[in-house]
């Protein structure tokens, strides 16, 4: 069905983890169906909100190789998880070991999750869908204790391109943009070589990349987001 966050929970649950999912779905029999899935995967979807045109949209068109060659979007209003948070916020993550959130979503509603998180001591992961958002929000990256996100993400929130750097270039500078700018620790995908990763501590490495057949490349960010969150957390 889509949407980041849905990805990302469905992929946690796909490694027999049992997740919570915090989101909104439409008053449809689409709606209905990506609950009715989430459920079949074993995920907690007591939470989630029932809204008319609660989803938004994402279409994307796909190049002869699988690659995502463009796409549009209407993003949903978050604000709604405010009052569930103030709510509900302590049963969520009164027993929770980690939280991955999107951090382009209503400021309010990052600030409420990042202060319950911190409060019952659970481990904060951003990933990101409009970077263009998550950029004007350095202060809040701050907060978290890892951020993931790809190579022109990176170059986005940096102010730079990393097209053409090799993955010993990549993991030099994020090893020294990660303490510059204060962020616990960050992960960067180089989608076909690998990943690099570093924290404020000086700490820095590369994982190379493992050979798969691929299908199609949509939601491969969510998944590799989900990945390493369930192997910082387990």
């Amino acid at each position: 069905h889509g949407g980041v966050a849905r990805n990302v929970v469905e992929d946690i649950a796909n490694m027999e983890l049992r997740p919570t999912y915090v989101g909104i779905v439409d008053d449809t029999p689409l709606g209905a169906d990506v609950l009715r899935k989430l459920k079949n995967h074993k995920v907690n979807v007591d939470h989630v909100l029932v809204r008319p045109d609660g989803m938004g949209l994402w279409l994307a068109v796909f190049d002869s190789n699988g690659d995502v060659a463009g796409s549009i979007s209407k993003r949903p209003d978050s604000y709604p998880f405010v009052e569930l948070l103030d709510r509900e916020g302590d049963e969520i993550f009164r027993n929770g070991d980690s939280l991955v959130l999107e951090v382009d979503m209503h400021k309010d509603v990052v600030k409420k999750a990042l202060d319950l998180a911190e409060k019952y001591n659970v481990k904060t992961f951003a990933l990101v869908s409009n970077m263009s958002i998550a950029a004007e929000r350095r202060d809040l990256l701050q907060r978290f204790d890892c951020f993931i996100c790809n190579r022109q993400e990176a170059g986005m929130l940096f102010l730079d391109d990393y097209d053409s750097k090799t993955p010993e270039e990549m993991e030099k500078i994020i090893a020294d943009k990660v303490v510059r700018a204060k962020i616990p620790s960050m992960v960067v995908t180089l989608g076909a070589q690998g990943a690099v990763y570093a924290d404020r501590d000086g700490n820095s490495g590369f994982c190379p990349p493992r050979n798969v057949q691929v299908k199609d490349t949509t939601g491969a960010g969510d998944a590799f987001c989900a990945g390493v969150a369930s192997g910082m957390t387990c």
